[in-house]
This record gives structure tokens, C-alpha cells and sequence, in this order.
């Protein structure tokens, strides 16, 4: 059977900065025009948004430390790089 690893606290949190990092991006790329050609107005929209909304309530959790947040803080704003 099948067990997940067991991750200590720090690298949970920092599992959960990566994933941050990877709405960042995703945010950035589709605000900026790079994402799929088939992709409507609307669904780039419903992305964007879903991902700002995960970093909203990312950001809002009690276990950060010295994380930067500069980029998030950005990305939620709607401000690319």
C-alpha cells in the first residue's frame, strides 16, 4: 500500500510558497497574453481570477515567516512584473 511521504511543517509551508509561485506565474503569463490560443476571453478570465483568489487566501494563513511576498502581493493586485 501506498504511503505519502511525511513532510515536516517547513516543508509543507514551503511546498505551499512553490505552489504560490506557480499561480504567480500562471497569472503573469495569461495577463500578459501567453496562454492557449483556444482559450476565450472569458475562460483566461476564470483563470486568472481562481488563482488570484488561491493566493488571496494563501497569503491570509497565519504560518509565514520570512517568505516573500512581494510577486503575490502583485499578482493579486493586478500588477505583472
Amino acid at each position: 500500500m501506498f504511503k505519502p511521504p511525511v513532510l515536516t511543517e517547513e516543508e509543507k509551508i514551503a511546498k505551499h510558497y512553490e505552489s504560490m509561485g506557480h499561480s504567480v506565474t500562471l497569472i503573469n503569463n495569461f495577463r500578459a497574453g501567453n496562454h492557449p490560443d483556444d482559450m476565450e476571453a472569458e475562460q483566461v478570465n476564470h483563470m486568472i481570477d481562481q488563482n488570484v483568489r488561491h493566493l488571496e487566501i494563501m497569503v491570509a494563513k497565519d504560518y509565514w515567516t520570512d517568505e516573500d511576498m512581494t510577486e503575490v502581493d502583485k499578482a493579486i493586485k493586478g500588477k505583472n512584473k
